[in-house]
């Protein structure tokens, strides 16, 4: 049970509006994807997330099955059971955090052998363990496993690197064969070089699967770059299904792989700044814990009428989050989500409405975004 409709094209831009099916109920796109690496959207309940109109959240595989286990997870019923959550969940493949934790691992053809980055215990993480870890997880949409490169990286390592994830993605598809039940999306990588990049679209979408991602881009290359490999990579990909970018969180990051003609996207950047003490206004972000918000009585954004706005002040907030009250980083979490959330429901109404690029503008002007200028 896993489709995918485009429902409305931008007539100005790649935007495009759809309607993705899964066992656990339907994705309106472009969507922007909650990150709830440890089966949890660090503060909130299950309830929370579901309030805040999330249709879809992300669970990470390595974290899960370092701690609790896969088996504990799979005794449970599954991830929407052990967290209850009855909406759709994808999981990455720990690829991922092969890339961040890299001083404890050592890449073969065979997988990655990672040392555990909480008790220094040695795992084996290959495209078949990741595919049985996230089988066991029972999310909707599984990730294959691939090497997320760092950036910079010579040409000669990414195309190394790029050809294996590859190889890998071909091992993922012979292992898990039930798309009906969970649907398998490739990976395309390749650096920040075009013709790699290039390379790995046509090779990935040759290996017919439900859904296909682009991944390593926004980790620490300058924007410029980001969007034009972004442009240059998405024509690539097939019309007719859905096209995730993996790791993008900022507003202006949402608002360019939407014109790019990508439907889904995760970060854990909002959840992760309000734990900071950060939150995400239509004017610009605002660093709630600085002295100037300590007799602001206003909401936190007057434009918005998320439970937060509604309810408490800047002064409260920014009170709790520097007596490091949890509640401080609890409110913060849910306002910034629903921004997101939000304005992605605009973003998808503005394409309906066919007036995507002036709602863009208009968001950039207020959030004092000058990169459209």
């Amino acid at each position: 049970m896993f489709e995918f409709e485009i429902k409305k094209k931008s007539s100005e831009t790649r935007a495009r509006t759809g309607v993705l099916q899964t066992p656990h109920g339907e994705i309106k796109t472009p969507v922007f994807m909650p990150v709830g690496t440890r089966a949890t959207v660090k503060t909130l309940s299950s309830e929370d997330v579901k309030k805040l109109g999330a249709q879809i959240i992300l669970g990470n595989t390595y974290h899960l099955y370092l701690r609790p286990g896969q088996e504990i997870i799979k005794l449970a019923g599954g991830l929407h059971k052990f967290m209850n959550w009855d909406k759709p969940i994808l999981t990455d493949s720990g690829g991922f955090q092969v890339f961040s934790l890299s001083k404890n691992r050592k890449i073969t053809e065979e997988g990655v052998e990672i040392r555990s980055h909480i008790d220094g215990s040695k795992h084996f993480l290959s495209p078949e363990k990741a595919m049985e870890i996230q089988e066991d997880l029972g999310s909707d949409i599984m990730m294959a496993f691939d090497e997320c490169a760092p950036y910079p990286a010579d040409y000669d390592y990414i195309k190394n690197s790029m050809e294996r994830t590859l190889r890998w993605l071909e091992r993922c598809k012979e292992y898990h064969s039930d798309m009906s039940r969970q649907a398998l999306f490739g990976i395309v990588q390749g650096g920040m070089y075009p013709d790699l990049r290039e390379i790995s679209a046509k090779e990935t979408t040759k290996i017919d699967l439900p859904g296909y991602a682009i991944g390593g881009l926004s980790v620490g290359e300058p924007r410029e770059l980001m969007i034009k490999l972004l442009n240059h990579t998405t024509p690539f990909l097939p019309e007719n299904k859905p096209r995730y970018l993996m790791g993008v969180g900022t507003p202006d990051y949402l608002f360019e792989m939407v014109e790019a003609g990508i439907d889904m996207a995760d970060c854990v950047l909002p959840t992760r700044i309000a734990r900071n003490g950060t939150a995400i206004t239509s004017k610009g972000n605002l660093v709630i814990r600085n002295a100037k918000f300590a007799k602001d009585f206003s909401p936190i954004d007057e434009e918005c009428d998320c439970p937060v706005c509604q309810n408490y002040t800047r002064a409260y907030v920014r009170h709790l989050i520097n007596v490091d009250e949890i509640l401080g980083a609890r409110l913060l979490t849910i306002h910034n989500l629903y921004f997101l959330i939000n304005m992605m429901e605009k973003i998808r109404l503005s394409i309906e409405e066919d007036r995507f690029l002036e709602y863009k503008n208009e968001f950039y002007d207020k959030f004092g975004y000058t990169y459209h200028k």
